[in-house]
């Protein structure tokens, strides 16, 4: 079967066609011309905006330049790390299909119809309520909120779990941001957030697959999903060398690019900080909310002592194995010399 076949599979309501939308999004021609074309609108309007200023140097660094060089910076573009995001992307991307669709396409309508079985035995036949625009901006809302939770939640794991942080670490060696180091990452970490996005898929559609039992489908904008248009704007820019700021106000609400220029920072007062997907409402309830300063410096990486062993792709990708391999023979050997 074509994955583009994909979608008409699924239950009650139109769970497996966002579904599809969201397994188009993550396979290797996600990263096409227009999105390109339009990040690059985007930096231009900045630059000229701010009089040729808002773009980082490799080191985090704001400074003034020429348009050209806004948009493709030597010093970035050139960087090791840049030549490590290609050969991660190409080999994440080219695995990605094996476990993409198992996962979303077999979990997210399981967990969607066990909402509904669990609402109907909780209470009753569904109102059958019709859906309005309202309804729909709703679901999507429900949808979003859901989805950046759980990428929280997952998220912070990540950083604070030492087995997790050894995968999540990969993401973080990027010492330049590039558009493609949006999709750095390592093979297994994929399907981790696989399951959370069929989870938060699988639960809206379940709520709303039972209150709208006829069916409902998510608002949309240019014919666009809202989820997906949200998503897609604010990802342009977060792994990109532009500083693109939010006003203060809305940036209690809506992470900023910048904002997770700031989570990539290994500045000790960045650590730790950002971890949402879209909104600013989880950092902000749990405490890990940074708005920057303007021009404040982000240096990415791990930092001086570690990012030495997360330069080539194949330190990254045996990253991980090499830190497991640490963790239990190290924890083992600190439980024989306790027992001597």
């Amino acid at each position: 079967m074509k994955v583009e076949d994909y979608h008409s599979l699924g239950p009650t309501t139109e769970l497996t066609d966002l579904l599809w939308q969201v397994i188009a999004a993550h396979l290797p021609r996600d990263l096409t011309w227009p999105i390109l074309l339009l990040t690059g609108l985007l930096a231009t309007g900045i630059w000229l905006a701010r009089r040729g200023h808002g773009a980082k140097d490799a080191g985090g660094r704001e400074r003034k330049i020429t348009l050209l060089q806004f948009l493709l910076p030597k010093d970035i573009y050139t960087h090791v790390s840049a030549r490590v995001d290609i050969a991660l992307y190409i080999f994440e991307r080219t695995l990605r299909p094996l476990w993409v669709a198992p996962v979303l396409i077999v979990l997210a309508p399981a967990v969607e119809q066990s909402v509904i079985a669990t609402m109907n035995t909780l209470l009753g036949t569904s109102p059958r309520l019709a859906p309005t625009p309202s309804w729909m901006l709703m679901y999507s809302l429900i949808t979003l909120l859901l989805y950046d939770a759980i990428f929280y939640l997952i998220h912070y794991s990540e950083h604070k779990i030492p087995a997790l942080w050894a995968i999540h670490k990969i993401h973080h060696s990027a010492e330049v941001l590039t558009p493609l180091t949006r999709y750095r990452e390592h093979f297994i970490e994929g399907p981790i957030y696989a399951v959370g996005a069929a989870l938060a898929y699988g639960l809206a559609g379940g709520l709303f697959g039972w209150i709208f039992v006829d069916g409902i489908t998510q608002a949309t904008l240019f014919n666009i999903g809202f989820f997906s248009l949200l998503f897609g704007f604010n990802g342009s820019f977060r792994h990109y060398h532009v500083a693109f700021h939010y006003p203060p106000w809305l940036s209690k609400w809506l992470h900023s690019p910048v904002m997770h220029h700031v989570h990539h920072s290994y500045l000790p007062q960045h650590w730790d900080k950002n971890f949402a997907a879209v909104t600013s409402i989880w950092d902000r309830l749990f405490g890990t909310l940074y708005i920057p300063e303007k021009d404040e410096t982000t240096p990415w990486g791990l930092g001086p002592e570690t990012q030495g062993h997360y330069r080539t792709f194949l330190q990254n990708t045996l990253g991980p194995f090499r830190d497991w391999h640490a963790m239990a023979f190290g924890a083992g050997q600190a439980k024989k010399k306790a027992k001597d």
